[in-house]
């Protein structure tokens, strides 16, 4: 394995360079994943038989490696974080591929387990890569054409999937071992085809929990819980509520990457030019009204159009998460960028355990209930976000930085 440190590798032609990695890695996790999510709740619902609890359960064992993405920590210390991120993307397009083949409750909880392996501990890793190879004053611009480069891949498969399933009346085997075998076939290209590139601080092996981090511990927290209720419940009321079939289904999230497309480098021209605070504080507020008005929809009957429009507007919302990685870029010691990685996906999915589970009981007596408890936690996110300084960096990583720092004796 050839390594070349992140100065060399700008003598390397284009296509070999770091941040191509990154982009590459970008395009081919979705092409998996938001496959797997795609068919997910109609293949649950029409093959399996699934109701809101079963839905519950399968979304709490998919967190659960998310909840031990900390193992991360031990594996870096036996293989290279950028191996480590190859191969979990490996494992998630294998998974994917088989995902068809187990069309039964037991069946399907243990190939999403594997899945879900693949796909944290590449989302931990991956992570990690972009906080130490972007420098800080690109790292927002260029983590919203990441973004937007995986809306675009995801359009393509969501794409297909509209033009393809009446139209040749396809199996969901063949989709999940399609989308699943060409993130495979990626994985192993990004392994032999780039040198494993070498960061210029060497990264903490050990486990980081630092107290001046607490305030992106709180947010990280909150980002879990809040985006649980809608990555299980929006898209399954979708299909259960107003009877979407999978074509239907796919169309809706290709509206919605369209928009994320568009959005993404502006999300990331934004929280460059506005900053981390006010960039999470218009994130919050919005995504608060639209779980509000989730609940309206059961509560007064609202419309398809209405639930349609505002499910895009949730995707579009969370684009303006990476705030939150860049955030911690400016605070954090270079070193934390991986240990640190793993303890935030943890931190993030402590909810995410028990939540979908808990809920998805809930969702059967009182489906308005759930998205009630999403406002409120947006809403505690917005005030964690007012605690984010204007100009965060070491020692000043919250608000209350300016008042230790005034009632500090001078020399």
């Amino acid at each position: 394995m050839r390594i070349v440190s992140l100065s060399e590798a700008q003598a390397l032609p284009f296509w070999r360079r770091p941040v191509t990695l990154l982009f590459v890695m970008a395009a081919a996790m979705p092409i998996s994943f938001a496959t797997w999510s795609a068919l997910l709740n109609n293949f649950v619902i029409e093959v399996a038989s699934f109701d809101g609890s079963d839905i519950g359960w399968l979304h709490t064992v998919r967190e659960i490696p998310g909840f031990l993405a900390i193992g991360v920590i031990a594996l870096i210390r036996l293989m290279r974080e950028q191996v480590l991120g190859i191969l979990s993307l490996l494992l998630l397009g294998v998974a994917t591929a088989f995902t068809a083949w187990f069309p039964h409750l037991g069946g399907i909880l243990t190939i999403t387990m594997l899945s879900s392996i693949g796909f944290h501990y590449f989302e931990t890793v991956n992570q990690s890569l972009q906080l130490q190879w972007l420098d800080k004053a690109r790292a927002p611009k260029v983590l919203g054409w990441l973004l937007a480069v995986g809306s675009a891949a995801t359009l393509v498969a969501y794409g297909l999937i509209v033009v393809t399933w009446r139209a040749f009346e396809l199996e969901f085997n063949t989709v999940y071992m399609t989308a699943g075998l060409v993130t495979a076939i990626v994985s192993v290209l990004c392994l032999t085809l780039f040198p494993q590139f070498e960061s210029p601080t060497p990264q903490v092996k050990k486990f980081v929990l630092r107290r001046r981090y607490w305030l992106y511990y709180a947010l990280q927290f909150m980002a879990g819980a809040r985006r649980q209720i809608f990555v299980v419940f929006a898209g399954f009321m979708m299909v259960e509520r107003f009877g979407f079939d999978v074509h239907e289904v796919t169309g809706l999230f290709m509206v919605t990457l369209v928009a994320n497309m568009a959005a993404a480098p502006v999300f990331g021209w934004a929280v460059s030019r506005f900053g981390e605070r006010r960039a999470l504080i218009f994130e919050y507020s919005g995504l608060a009204l639209i779980f509000a008005a989730y609940g309206g929809i059961y509560m007064f009957g609202w419309g398809v159009v209405l639930a349609a429009a505002l499910y895009v507007l949730d995707h579009i919302f969370f684009g303006l998460a990476l705030a939150l990685k860049t955030y911690f870029q400016k605070i954090g010691d270079p070193a934390d960028m991986a240990p640190t990685a793993a303890v935030a996906f943890t931190i993030n999915h402590t909810a995410a355990v028990f939540l979908p589970a808990a809920l998805g009981y809930l969702w059967l007596q009182s489906p308005e209930t759930v998205f009630v408890l999403a406002t409120l936690m947006a809403c505690t996110s917005l005030l964690l976000s007012l605690l984010i300084p204007r100009h965060p960096q070491p020692g000043n990583e919250t608000i209350f930085a300016r008042y230790r720092l005034a009632s500090t004796p001078a020399e």
